[in-house]
């Protein structure tokens, strides 16, 4: 019954996500999350598409956490490092988003873009199947170095931002905003939907041992 949970936590979680990231990348000129930036300075200079860096770049998290022995690969890492990738890609091509409008309203999307990543982070997280590429990386390298996750996090971000603005990834006044928004609605959301699963898997045990 449990397994049933988890993974509906974890498919809509992935659709919410990778909505929010389609969302913020068709209004990109205001700022996106630096490993979008360097997504999109790779498609821009290279080719591909923006899902396949975004699976290539995950591909290469989870083979350097393997590297250093870390335990944060499991199935759903994987999972999730494809079909991130394949879903933005998906919205983008069919163009299932809200328009660019240039406008003010651009602000409104965005916001709500990063909303989306929080909510959807927070509940795939939730289903307890894996983390995901980039936060199973860090999550080793704050094992590896005794740095605070937080520390890391801020690190490995902003390493990656300045290598997407070398790149000429797109870079504005949001993407140094985006962790103050997004994080707190990751945990809210984590937390709230964790408690969610673990009360009605310990109320189905007691159901039975009744």
């Amino acid at each position: 019954m449990k397994i049933y949970w988890q993974l509906g936590y974890f498919i809509i979680g992935l659709l919410i996500f990778s909505y929010g990231i389609s969302m913020s990348i068709k209004v990109q000129y205001l700022g996106i999350h630096p490993w979008d930036v360097l997504n999109i300075a790779l498609f821009e200079k290279i080719g591909l598409t923006i899902g396949s860096w975004n699976i290539i770049i995950g591909a290469a998290m989870i083979l350097g956490t393997l590297l250093l022995k870390g335990k944060y690969v499991r199935l759903g890492t994987i999972i999730n490092g494809v079909m991130v990738g394949v879903l933005v890609d998906f919205f983008l091509h069919f163009n299932l988003l809200p328009p660019q409008t240039n406008a003010a309203v651009d602000v409104f999307l965005l916001i709500s873009a990063i909303v989306l990543m929080g909510i959807g982070g927070g509940l795939y997280s939730a289903a307890q199947l894996g983390t995901g590429p980039r936060d199973g990386f860090m999550l080793t390298i704050s094992d590896r170095t005794g740095f605070s996750i937080s520390t890391v996090r801020i690190l490995c971000e902003c390493s990656v931002l300045i290598i997407g603005l070398l790149l000429g990834g797109p870079v504005f006044i949001f993407t140094f905003i985006y962790t103050f928004i997004q994080s707190p609605i990751f945990q809210k959301t984590f937390l709230s939907f964790t408690s969610v699963l673990d009360k009605k898997f310990h109320e189905s045990l007691r159901r039975k041992a009744g």
